[in-house]
């Protein structure tokens, strides 16, 4: 895994991330509210969308004042603020203006708003915690440059904001940010390829953040309506960090524009294993699975035995380095493996007269390599997630 001083933001970074990918996310409140015949309310919403947050933000203030129950604007006020307090130096200031969008966004939430950036700004200032500024690198001419961007941005001078960061990316080659935001900037100026340049860059500082993928993918999307293209960048975000929620939303965004329906392979084990308590256990089966004789479900057994073995004794084999047992991905995989042996070796002796749909599934998996893929990603749990950056 790809390390660097910077590779946990704080608070107001993953805001800048979240407000940076603003337009492509919010577009339903936007559009639903954007038709008044207001001067006030049209020129702020025309000043947010060309991001001049600085300029919306008095607008913008005046509205929410005078419009306390209008989700859209509301929304907007909330991150102008979160926005702006990117140039201010004073953190109590800086502190109360991030408790004001909060307050601002939540009433936007209770008033309908659901939207996916709403929701992970919510999010992420709820778990941030303090408003202290964000420091991008120790190198304090890259960091100076990196703030001429970003009130550059918050101004609405794109063209400006870019030149800053990659001023400040090549005083210190390791910032992603400066990368990121640059190919954001030249994605809001439609320049796709350049926005594509920027993005590469920011994946070759640190190819494990989820962010420049899905910025990429936003690119290709929405700017040059390339199907395959975008959906595979939105992949490689999950890919990159599949236990984020923002990684899902640009995959989840292209299956919306291009009509696609997305789900997972049901496969439910038949089995249920109790949490090991005084070196005994349970293994519980469905009796419907022990009834029918040709379908392979009797298969299941082997899950809940090779999930036993693993609780009581194998685990401290194989993992000698943790002191208390955990649900594991080899053993997840060990397990269903087994199952899906058991029922191909069925199958090929006559068997099994109708194979089960879950259990066709579990087999096709196997067959593809994709189990382990599939366990991450569909089933995990705390125990199956911490496998993850080694199996990636």
């Amino acid at each position: 895994m790809h390390r660097q001083k910077f590779a946990q933001p704080r608070l107001v970074v993953f805001i800048m991330c979240l407000l940076f990918s603003l337009v492509l996310t919010n577009g339903a409140a936007v559009r639903a509210t954007g038709q008044t015949g207001d001067p006030d309310r049209l020129r702020a919403f025309q000043l947010f969308n060309d991001s001049k947050f600085t300029e919306a933000l008095p607008l913008l203030k005046k509205l929410a004042d005078a419009n306390p129950d209008d989700p859209a604007v509301l929304e907007k006020y909330g991150f102008s603020l979160l926005a702006v307090t990117r140039t201010v130096d004073d953190q109590a200031t800086r502190q109360k203006m991030i408790e004001r969008a909060r307050v601002a966004l939540l009433r936007s939430k209770q008033l309908g708003n659901n939207s996916n950036l709403l929701q992970a700004a919510l999010e992420a200032v709820a778990s941030g915690g303090g408003g202290g500024k964000p420091a991008f690198s120790e190198n304090k001419e890259a960091e100076r440059a990196m703030y001429e961007g970003e009130a550059a941005y918050t101004r609405g001078e794109l063209n400006q904001a870019a030149a800053a960061y990659a001023k400040a990316l090549k005083l210190d080659p390791t910032i992603y940010e400066a990368a990121l935001f640059a190919g954001d900037m030249y994605f809001k100026l439609k320049e796709w390829d350049k926005a594509g340049e920027w993005f590469t860059k920011a994946i070759g500082i640190n190819a494990d953040r989820e962010t420049a993928y899905r910025y990429w993918g936003d690119a290709l999307m929405m700017g040059q309506d390339k199907k395959e293209e975008s959906r595979l960048k939105f992949v490689e975000a999950i890919v990159a960090e599949p236990y984020k929620r923002q990684a899902w939303v640009g995959l989840m965004q292209w299956a919306q524009r291009y009509k696609v329906r997305l789900g997972h392979p049901r496969i439910e084990p038949q089995v249920s294993v109790s949490p090991l308590k005084d070196n005994k256990m349970t293994i519980t089966v469905d009796p419907k699975s022990l009834e029918k004789k040709d379908d392979g479900t009797s298969a299941w057994l082997f899950y809940g035995i090779a999930r036993a073995a693993w609780q009581t004794e194998k685990f401290a084999k194989e993992f000698p380095g943790e002191k208390t047992y955990r649900h594991s991905l080899r053993e997840e995989a060990e397990a269903l493996r087994g199952v899906a042996e058991l029922v191909g070796q069925q199958t090929k002796e006559g068997k099994v007269k109708q194979l089960d749909p879950a259990l066709a599934s579990l087999l096709k998996l196997q067959d593809a390599g994709l189990l382990e893929a599939y366990i991450l990603l569909a089933h995990p749990d705390d125990g199956i997630a911490r496998d993850y950056e080694a199996y990636r």
